[in-house]
């Protein structure tokens, strides 16, 4: 198997086991305290996160309650890379994060205390393909 091939398998079957696992210990255990840990080559993920915003209410509304609720003060947390930030017409946000693989959970704890009930939250795990994307490319031709 080619070395790509077996990383892409090893990174999905670590964000299926995080996904599994993770799930349930979130529930019953406390959330750590805010990461200082940086994103390096090593260690880095995108996190692709969809806040749909909920379109029963107006905007006004939605935005006085992510005030009271803290969001812009609390999210992205500190040290994070934003790679993009996006209003999508008929979804609401779609926010793409760099972060360390140890810190995903942070983002989700910010995001359960600050944006429920303005936002519907989806969460899109995947790493950085580019450079061996590209480099098959060029391999090919």
């Amino acid at each position: 198997m080619k070395a790509w091939k077996k990383t892409l398998l090893g990174s999905i079957l670590l964000c299926a086991s995080l996904a599994v696992c993770g799930g349930a210990a979130a529930q019953t255990v406390a959330a750590p305290p805010a990461g200082t840990a940086s994103a390096t080559p090593d260690n880095a993920v995108l996190l692709t996160v969809f806040l749909k915003h909920d379109q029963s209410r107006p905007l006004g509304e939605l935005n006085a309650q992510l005030k009271r609720q803290g969001f812009y003060q609390a999210f992205p947390p500190q040290g994070m890379e934003v790679v993009s930030w996006y209003v999508a017409m008929g979804i609401g946000q779609v926010v793409t994060l760099r972060l360390p693989a140890t810190r995903v959970r942070e983002v989700n704890r910010v995001l359960e205390d600050t944006a429920w009930g303005v936002y519907q939250t989806e969460f899109f795990l995947s790493y950085d393909y580019k450079t061996v994307g590209l480099a098959e490319h060029e391999k090919a031709k």
